[in-house]
């Protein structure tokens, strides 16, 4: 394992007492290369989290706070007349950052939720017919508040697709709350969080984490995932082409960061909520929430050997 991971796991759990696993899946996502979406109630930690990954990186960040009155240019940029060059000037919005903190996405429109889809996809912007290239690198880390709350706007299929892991922190532990009731303030470490490496280490760390060995076997049993979440009838529709990549992206970013150099079946076990949970759909589910359920068939009845 390369030293700098356990600086990251360390300084991030700092932060975020008691959340190892959630963390791990963090920065997995983000050595990957993904788009990273934290789902919770208020209060549980969701922009703690997406200020300490974005620190703890060492990366220049923006963060917009998402309503209902926020328009795509708030975002993008816009195109403004100068009268002394009489000609028409970009100027950037904040998704020109290398890290760019929605927070609580789904509390805008769908059309501007909209405005990221080319962003988060293509890494470029484009307006009045010129495209303009985003930061590299570039992370959307999106939080967003459970659909069942009051001014939400649930997030359209194709724009869920875009974020490669979506995680949920959940309450504290007893211990770590009694800490917190004692006057514990997780923001007081915050402003002290230095940056555990540089943009040129993280971008060797993305390197190493694709140099993770897949072997057939396991290719076979991610391929068995897949083919049963599309011939089960327990199913809506079953995860796509792009959703099995991110499975062995994502395992193979996890891999990284617990120290191996190959993927195991625990490591798509582990990712497997994280990655096709906001991907799933029930055949009899009108709510759209019965992603986890269908996880945890997934993992139930495909066997990691295929035996019958």
């Amino acid at each position: 394992m390369s030293q700098s991971v356990p600086l990251l796991i360390a300084a991030l759990g700092n932060v975020l007492l008691g959340k190892e696993e959630q963390v791990k899946l963090a920065l997995a996502c983000l050595l990957a290369k993904g788009h990273l979406l934290v789902e919770d109630l208020p209060g549980m930690g969701k922009t703690t989290l997406s200020y300490a990954l974005a620190r703890v990186m060492g990366l220049q960040y923006q963060r917009v706070q998402f309503t209902s009155d926020l328009l795509p240019a708030d975002i993008i940029g816009t195109s403004i007349f100068n009268q002394s060059t009489a000609d028409f000037e970009f100027r950037p919005g904040p998704v020109f950052s290398e890290v760019l903190l929605a927070d609580e996405i789904n509390r805008a429109t769908p059309k501007t939720q909209g405005a990221l889809l080319e962003s988060m996809e293509e890494r470029q912007v484009t307006i009045d017919g010129h495209t303009y290239p985003l930061p590299s690198p570039f992370f959307v880390i999106a939080t967003q508040n459970p659909a069942t709350q009051a001014g939400t706007f649930p997030l359209p299929e194709s724009q869920l697709d875009r974020f490669l892991m979506c995680i949920s922190l959940g309450y504290p532990d007893p211990e770590v709350e009694r800490k917190l009731l004692k006057g514990y303030n997780p923001r007081q470490d915050m402003a002290t969080l230095k940056p555990a490496i540089t943009k040129e280490e993280l971008v060797h760390l993305q390197q190493q984490c694709q140099k993770v060995f897949v072997s057939d076997a396991l290719l076979d049993y991610v391929q068995r995932i897949l083919a049963y979440s599309r011939e089960s009838n327990h199913f809506n529709f079953g995860l796509s082409p792009r959703a099995g990549m991110a499975i062995i992206q994502s395992a193979k970013s996890y891999a990284f960061v617990c120290g191996r150099e190959h993927v195991i079946p625990e490591d798509v076990q582990a990712v497997l909520p994280s990655v096709a949970e906001h991907r799933l759909a029930g055949s009899q589910d009108i709510t759209g929430h019965e992603g986890i359920r269908l996880v945890d068939e997934l993992l139930k009845h495909v066997d990691v050997l295929a035996i019958p």
